[in-house]
């Protein structure tokens, strides 16, 4: 593959985790990461969601909510999801936070407010390099059947961007023609590093 990838949402956890694994499945150069303060995951009720910092294994967080109630995790995916993002890394990972990680091509994110916080990010990081990176957004719910939507439509994507020449100078067109093809509309932006 040419380019090197990330995908964010705000926990790690759900949307980016399903583009991360699909994308590394197929032997992409891929890495994932959240933009909120805490890395949230639903509780018994919306008032009691179970919070964890960045960086929290997800191992430890499958552990404390199969220990918590193994029934109520299990029936609404989290124990599943958990699982999953066990066999991609370690823990979740902090847009905010990444910049040890080493530049990227392409972003993806996956919530316009996430999309404006990494655009936001990048513009107040030093550019030493004044290297182009693309960055995309994807609305996607964040519950699972439309994150699973939303890593096939990232993979297709990323996959087209992968074919041309050069995205710099096909991006307009390959985006206008995914925006037909999937009836969705793209933000996108060019930033630098």
């Amino acid at each position: 593959m040419k380019y090197r990838y990330a995908m964010v949402c705000s926990s790690n956890q759900n949307r980016s985790m399903e583009a991360h694994y699909l994308l590394k499945r197929h032997g992409f150069d891929v890495s994932s990461y959240g933009t909120g303060a805490h890395v949230k995951l639903p509780g018994p009720s919306l008032r009691e969601p179970n919070v964890y910092e960045f960086g929290t294994p997800y191992k430890q967080m499958f552990d404390d909510l199969r220990r918590k109630d193994p029934e109520l995790y299990k029936r609404n995916g989290i124990l599943p999801m958990l699982k999953r993002n066990i066999g991609v890394k370690a823990a979740p990972q902090r847009w905010q936070d990444n910049a040890l990680d080493g530049s990227f091509d392409i972003v993806f994110t996956f919530e316009e407010k996430v999309f404006d916080t990494v655009i936001e990010d990048l513009n107040t990081r030093e550019q030493p390099f004044m290297k182009t990176v693309l960055v995309i957004n994807l609305e996607v719910k964040d519950n699972h059947e439309e994150a699973a939507i939303g890593g096939r439509l990232t993979f297709d994507l990323c996959q087209e961007i992968e074919a041309a020449e050069s995205w710099e100078e096909s991006i307009d067109d390959i985006i206008a023609a995914f925006e037909k093809r999937h009836r969705r509309k793209l933000l996108y932006s060019i930033s630098f590093y």
